[in-house]
């Protein structure tokens, strides 16, 4: 795999600064003024109950929604305004609750329309990626270390649950991002297949440059993973700490992991 690119930031700041970050739907605070900051190769859960905001905040993140106010600056750049292409650019990748993939085309060629995009070439696709032996190799190469080599030419849509999954991480990181907002990775996997992408995001985070944003429901996923985890609940922050802290949180306990023994 094509490792992310020279590590981002300035010595000491913050690869993401989030600061009053708002989204109001008329009465509806979704997020109601988030204040996070992410250092780069953190491995940061995002957890909270179902409408606690999670997927809003990616949404700011990423470009697909507009906020009420606040900012977020990403190495240096403010994200806000930006629409989704330029903030892949700017290296900041998404992966979303249902799979994103391309059904009809091979796991190869997935990764290869993500590759494409990343080195700007021109979009005759099938024209183009056929003649291209590089664009093949590194496509290949991704693959293999996401343990998905054998299938490369298999149409994605015959793929199973968990290695569509796989694929769609694959597909994310052939983008070279520095910060990687896992949506949910492990929703509907067999707990064989858990363990498989929890190994896997493991792996990425301890060799090599990433950035791991992650919301995820099954805890002990969040326990095995994260280096700090931040607890939503009504769209603002209710707590963030290591696993440990989490655990003997008493608020966190009765918003999220039920209510505390008496």
């Amino acid at each position: 795999m094509t490792a992310a690119a020279n590590l981002p930031g300035q010595p000491g700041a913050p690869l993401l600064s989030v600061r009053g970050l708002s989204k109001h739907f008329g009465g509806v605070h979704a997020v109601d003024g988030i204040d996070l900051d992410v250092q780069a190769r953190e491995t940061v859960a995002l957890i909270g109950p179902n409408g606690a905001g999670k997927t809003t905040f990616y949404n700011l993140l990423s470009g697909r929604m507009s906020p009420t106010g606040g900012t977020v600056v990403f190495d240096g750049h403010e994200v806000i305004g930006r629409p989704p292409h330029e903030i892949s650019r700017l290296g900041i990748s998404r992966s979303f609750q249902i799979t994103n993939i391309f059904p009809e085309m091979t796991a190869r060629e997935n990764v290869e329309v993500a590759l494409t995009a990343l080195h700007r070439k021109v979009l005759r696709f099938f024209a183009r990626a056929a003649a291209d032996e590089a664009l093949h190799r590194e496509a290949d190469a991704l693959l293999g270390q996401l343990g998905l080599g054998a299938l490369a030419a298999s149409r994605a849509g015959t793929l199973s649950y968990g290695d569509k999954r796989l694929l769609e991480i694959a597909i994310v990181l052939a983008t070279r991002p520095h910060l990687v907002l896992l949506d949910e990775p492990t929703a509907g996997m067999t707990p064989d297949e858990t363990r498989a992408v929890v190994a896997l995001v493991r792996q990425l985070a301890e060799s090599t440059q990433y950035t791991f944003l992650i919301t995820e429901h099954d805890m002990d996923v969040v326990f095995g993973l994260a280096q700090r985890i931040v607890v939503m609940h009504h769209g603002r922050v209710l707590a963030q700490g290591s696993a440990d802290e989490i655990r003997a949180s008493r608020e966190v306990r009765e918003a999220y992991l039920g209510q505390p023994e008496d």
